[in-house]
């Protein structure tokens, strides 16, 4: 993500760029690191504290000189209480209450086991974005997080739609977060460093929408 020139002469927050997690196979590394090198320099890597994301980002630093990764729980994704670890098929049939406050669309209802309410994954992970943005003034940070959480950063950026629509993994997401906290988005669902790699045809079933 970067951050957009604020209304005063104060110093602007930094870039910050979200991926949503995958494995990334050498040729889809090499693709990722030209563009990465078309920026301006990475001075740190944060990340989701879960497995997939910590080796995305690990991968990530590696490849962009053996930067540091910070783990940050407050980019976890969603927490779905008494769904953790079903199916789909498995919360419609034996999670019902559960499954019915997932697909309610009701921002305030939090799902029954202890799980979240968008509201409150909302709250967790803006705030968890605009702390490090503030801690990291005047430079450029990777962040690793889940589709979820960067849903909910995107309705940060644009309250009032469009909708974030797929989220795509691997995709690569810049915000612009001014000194004044406002937020606005420089680049969405950018997928291009998977471009002639054959991974959007062959990846998640073909289906080159999967995230």
């Amino acid at each position: 993500m970067e951050m957009s020139k604020p209304k005063m002469l104060s110093p602007v927050l930094p870039r910050l760029l979200l991926s949503v997690t995958v494995k990334l196979s050498g040729t889809l590394l090499l693709k990722f690191r030209w563009q990465l090198s078309m920026e301006p320099r990475i001075s740190i890597v944060y990340s989701s504290d879960l497995k997939r994301a910590y080796e995305t980002a690990e991968t990530i630093a590696r490849n962009c000189g053996g930067l540091e990764v910070i783990k940050d729980p407050d980019l976890r994704e969603r927490h779905l209480g008494d769904l953790q670890g079903y199916s789909p098929r498995e919360t419609a049939k034996n999670r019902q209450k559960a499954y019915q406050a997932f697909v309610s669309g009701q921002k305030d209802l939090e799902i029954p086991g202890g799980g979240e309410s968008l509201d409150q994954l909302y709250q967790r992970c803006t705030s968890c974005l605009y702390r490090i943005a503030k801690k990291h003034r005047g430079k450029r940070v990777v962040v690793v997080s889940h589709g979820g959480a960067i849903r909910a950063l995107h309705g940060r950026a644009f309250p009032h739609g469009p909708s974030a629509g797929k989220i795509m993994n691997t995709s690569v997401n810049i915000f612009r977060i001014s000194d004044e906290d406002e937020w606005t988005i420089k680049v969405w669902g950018d997928v291009s460093h998977l471009n002639q790699t054959g991974f959007l045809d062959s990846g998640f079933g073909g289906d080159k929408t999967s995230g």
